[in-house]
């Protein structure tokens, strides 16, 4: 299992941390906030995909087409956390070294855009309080490594349950004549 988790796990990561670099220097970096959080929780959907090829390779090829929903839970959790590690350690190395500016851009973007929409003084001025404490937060890199998680944790916790509800396989009695 540990090999089947690796491989799965650092194909994920690869995809995951080299599509949020890629449209960092590309897109966020030069200003253009548009559809980055698609793009993001998208990149991540498809890198965890490799979490359902993962529990499926390793119930098709090392379990003999059986696993249970614990073992193919663990199987995945192992991928997610992997990717995830990947993902996280690339930020806090990329947010460290090309954007440690990143809080005040997206803060500016975050009134820029509560501004454009019309929003009241009053909401302008709550959502400025707002960034100003995660901005204070993120100087900190226990809170960026924590945020940096919680991003993309959860939606590796949710493909794993899926995939391990979707692969588990009970093993066929033979003793079952009613299967006949």
């Amino acid at each position: 299992m540990k090999k089947n988790v690796l491989v799965f796990g650092l194909i994920a990561g690869a995809i995951v941390s080299f599509v949020m670099v890629w449209h960092m220097a590309t897109g966020i970096d030069t200003g253009n906030w548009d559809n980055a959080m698609l793009i993001g929780y998208a990149s991540m959907i498809i890198a965890f995909s490799f979490v359902f090829i993962g529990i499926k390779n390793y119930r098709d090829k090392y379990n003999g087409g059986v696993i249970t929903f614990g073992k193919a839970f663990m199987t995945g959790l192992w991928i997610t956390l992997i990717a995830s590690t990947m993902y996280v350690v690339t930020w806090m190395f990329y947010y460290h070294f090309f954007v440690p500016d990143f809080m005040e851009k997206y803060s500016a973007h975050i009134i820029e855009e509560a501004k454009a929409s019309g929003a009241t003084a009053a909401k302008i001025d709550e959502q400025m309080a707002e960034m100003e404490g995660y901005k204070e937060l993120y100087k900190n890199p226990l809170f960026v490594f924590l945020f940096t998680y919680l991003e993309i944790l959860p939606v590796g916790l949710l493909i794993t349950l899926i995939s391990s509800f979707i692969l588990k396989r009970k093993q066929k009695n033979p003793l079952d004549v009613s299967a006949v």
